[in-house]
């Protein structure tokens, strides 16, 4: 899986979208420290474990670097910035039953309109799965020979290929 690379100074307006997803009851936010282990919780039952240690460092970011998805007060996503390296995205997911609401896209676009705020130019989107949902939702392109990229030798994907 290549990476991608994203032009913060081209990104989408996204006001309208976290607007229409509050008035359906879905907040888009910053993740607040003492959220911690319920976000990490979460995402160990729902993603990889390699995902729990990326958001354990978005956590000890100031400020945090983790943006989750909340319905009716419940956890249903999460979305990560400078977490394994400066300027990249991820990792992200969203619950099964709230994917095709606009979850995911809300969570990209906030955390990447943050890493703009904080003075970032480009972000870049390490091992990319759904490569058109990027470049549909952000503008990104994927960068040439960037597989396995930063992840190259990481000692969970020689023992265990699944993170």
């Amino acid at each position: 899986m290549s990476d991608m690379l994203v032009p913060l100074y081209k990104l989408p307006e996204h006001h309208v979208l976290l607007r229409t997803l509050a008035e359906s009851g879905i907040e888009i936010r910053r993740g607040l420290v003492p959220e911690k282990h319920k976000v990490t919780a979460w995402v160990r039952e729902n993603f990889r474990p390699s995902w729990v240690d990326e958001c354990e460092a978005a956590f000890a970011r100031v400020p945090v670097s983790c943006w989750i998805a909340v319905e009716k007060g419940e956890l249903i996503g999460f979305g990560c910035y400078d977490a394994t390296c400066r300027g990249f995205f991820g990792p992200t997911g969203v619950s099964e039953a709230a994917r095709g609401k606009g979850v995911g896209k809300a969570i990209l676009l906030a955390c990447l309109h943050a890493m703009q705020a904080e003075g970032y130019g480009y972000a870049a989107i390490g091992g990319v799965g759904p490569k058109e949902f990027y470049a549909k939702a952000a503008g990104a392109i994927e960068i040439p020979d960037s597989t396995p990229g930063i992840y190259k030798g990481m000692l969970s994907a020689l023992r265990n290929p699944n993170g």
